[in-house]
């Protein structure tokens, strides 16, 4: 018996219909369930053939659990490996090399210092910054947001400098992007699950959070095609088989603006009943494609290309 099992916190609806679901297909040989642990034995199998981390991101004993869990055999979804390297600083950084359009971008280091280090801690930092030469790249109106992180925590939309200086004062130790604003026609949040199914939803994030998928944009096929293709390349470059892209279109180009997503909104009272029967079939469909493939003691991961071929040493695009 193959077991799916799905890492979650105080989440419901996706998780109980997740689990509902693929039991409900009756498939030999494979079972779901909330992932029961009791104990975490270094280099002891989960038990679980596929795990889908819902909940990693906030628990460090969960995220050492899955690299445990991977390391014996278990397909994690979303490799949990590649997720405590990754950040949102450095997906722009990828873009830029693949040919995806982003916001123009800059990271900055934190206004406090981090615990345990003094100013001599930052030796190769200059001071000040080139504000001007940063200014002049971004320019304003502009967002700060945290490097790493999502929930829309600790976002600010900037008018000037005057602006950014008094809100940076705010952000503590977090390390924030600054990001040029991208005065959209049209927004799209796209779902993509197992590097292949992709649902592009459209979405208007300046309505209260309730009614943000309550927009009316209507692409035509050829924008389809463009924002799909889009979608499959981030998510094949960065290895997430469970992810969501934001793009804004300005001018008819879609630009990613939010793209390190892989524990997803998927609740059924902010996507909707049409979407959320979309996530929750089409990831039991993958789940079960996953733990069919999976075998025992292999690497069942899913690496992305820029990983892949950096390894390998070809070029990268």
């Amino acid at each position: 018996m193959k077991k799916i099992g799905i890492l979650h916190g105080k989440e419901r609806s996706f998780p109980d219909a997740f689990v509902e679901r693929v039991n409900s297909k009756n498939i030999e040989g494979i079972v779901a369930e909330p992932v029961k642990i009791d104990k975490v034995i270094q280099g002891v199998s989960s038990g679980y053939a596929v795990i889908i981390d819902r909940i990693s991101q906030d628990v460090p004993f969960y995220r050492a659990f899955l690299k445990n869990a991977a390391l014996c055999g278990t397909a994690v979804i979303n490799n949990p490996f590649w997720w405590s390297a990754d950040e949102k600083f450095f997906n722009n950084c990828l873009s830029t090399k693949i040919n995806i359009p982003v916001p123009k971008t800059v990271i900055l280091p934190s206004r406090d210092l981090p615990a345990d280090t003094t100013g001599e801690s930052f030796s190769n930092l200059a001071y000040p910054l080139d504000w001007e030469g940063i200014f002049n790249y971004i320019g304003f109106p502009a967002y700060m947001k945290p490097f790493a992180g999502g929930g829309w925590k600790s976002v600010y939309k900037l008018i000037d400098q005057h602006d950014f200086f008094d809100k940076h004062g705010e952000t503590g130790e977090l390390v924030m992007m600054l990001q040029e604003e991208i005065i959209f026609e049209e927004y799209y949040r796209c779902y993509c699950i197992g590097g292949k199914y992709v649902r592009i939803m459209p979405y208007e994030p300046r309505n209260v959070h309730a009614l943000r998928y309550v927009a009316d944009f209507k692409p035509s096929e050829e924008k389809l095609q463009l924002m799909t293709d889009i979608v499959l390349r981030i998510n094949h470059y960065l290895g997430y088989d469970f992810n969501t892209v934001e793009l804004a279109l300005r001018d008819g180009v879609p630009y990613a603006i939010d793209f390190c997503n892989p524990a997803p909104d998927a609740e059924r009272t902010s996507v909707g009943e049409e979407n959320f029967e979309w996530v929750v079939e089409t990831a039991v469909t993958f789940a079960i494609e996953k733990a069919q493939a999976q075998t025992d003691g292999a690497d069942n991961l899913t690496w992305g290309e820029y990983i892949k071929r950096s390894a390998a040493k070809q070029p990268l695009f």
